[in-house]
């Protein structure tokens, strides 16, 4: 082992941690101006180049976006439109069907009214031709009977034309309600 000596100074210089020689320093200037120069010769056209065509990319997509949502709202638009159009021709449609079902009611309930109406009447001309038939043929049978009871009344037969004007004279005496009977 080496004996340390107390006091004894050395001349050794130390080298910088920090600092590389002068000559490395000289060499890596130089790389660097080389690498700088075709870094600036070559690669940044190319990735300024590719940079402005990514940057042209993103804006024609951009503009292509707004172009497809304005088109959309658009078409959207239209939609809600034909959606409203729809609605007021399908209210329209439901309206006119329900002024006409209100027209086909008015017309049916006046048809029914009407055929009623016809039907009383024909009821009420049936009924007066019924009582009129049942005053005919009351009268008849008044008549033959008055004519049999002035027969045996009398007892002796008159003639035919002497009897019509008895039995009309009667049946219009009782018909108007004078109801006197003669004797």
């Amino acid at each position: 082992m080496i004996p340390l000596l107390v006091g004894a100074t050395t001349n050794v210089t130390a080298k910088n941690p920090i600092l590389p020689q002068t000559n490395e320093i000289i060499w890596t200037v130089i790389a660097f101006v080389i690498a700088f120069f075709i870094l600036a010769k070559f690669a940044f056209p190319a990735m300024k180049k590719g940079l402005q065509a990514r940057q042209d990319k993103i804006r024609g997509d951009l503009e292509r976006a707004e172009q497809a949502r304005n088109e959309a709202e658009a078409t959207l638009a239209g939609y809600q439109k034909q959606v409203a159009d729809a609605r007021g021709e399908a209210t329209r449609i439901i309206e006119e069907a329900r002024q006409a079902a209100e027209g086909v009611r008015k017309d049916l309930i006046a048809r029914a009214e009407s055929d009623a109406a016809e039907v009383r009447q024909r009821a009420q001309e049936d009924s007066q031709l019924a009582s009129s038939r049942a005053m005919s043929e009351l009268r008849t049978q008044v008549a033959s009977l008055s004519v049999d009871l002035a027969e045996k009344i009398v007892e002796h037969n008159l003639d035919h034309d002497t009897q019509m004007g008895l039995i009309e004279n009667y049946i219009n005496s009782v018909g108007n309600g004078n109801g006197s009977r003669r004797r």
